[in-house]
């Protein structure tokens, strides 16, 4: 089941992205910015209640959102668990009236089964790099652009 993250889900979200964070698949990001980022997030939970997946929709512009921090936990991996919750975003972006759905990410097949589509990130605005300065990568960035257009309805 997908639902909205709640402050109770902090800590398993930090620990997913701490994991992946250390393998270098993703940004880890600090319990401050989980907290004031916390209505971002939906996870997925088992029928016990356990966080086994979770993904941040951030809103960058009135017709533009990232989707971001799509993780899983590796033993429910390989279950469409990651499709679900990038689904779930999209189908959120779409209740804004969000117009295109960008991530940047290292796996761009997953992203491409799900309709996005490979770009340069220089058609990304200048307002979306604020988060990169904060990356070990910075400034030599090797992560995919892809991005989703949802006017068609895709």
């Amino acid at each position: 089941m997908i639902r909205k993250a709640s402050l109770k889900d902090i800590k398993a979200i930090h620990g997913l992205l701490q994991h992946y964070g250390t393998q270098g698949d993703l940004l880890p990001r600090p319990f401050s910015e989980l907290y004031d980022h916390l209505r971002d997030f939906s996870v997925f939970v088992t029928s016990e209640n356990e966080v086994v997946g979770c993904c941040a929709l951030q809103f960058c512009w009135e017709d533009l959102a990232e989707i971001r921090s799509l993780a899983v936990i590796p033993e429910h991996l390989n279950r469409g668990i990651g499709s679900e919750l990038a689904e779930f975003a999209i189908a959120e972006a779409r209740q804004y009236n969000i117009i295109h759905v960008f991530t940047l990410t290292y796996r761009p097949n997953f992203f491409e089964r799900l309709g996005f589509i490979r770009i340069d990130r220089s058609r990304l605005p200048l307002k979306i790099w604020g988060g990169c300065l904060n990356c070990v990568k910075f400034p030599d960035c090797d992560e995919i652009a892809l991005m989703k257009s949802l006017s068609d309805k895709s």
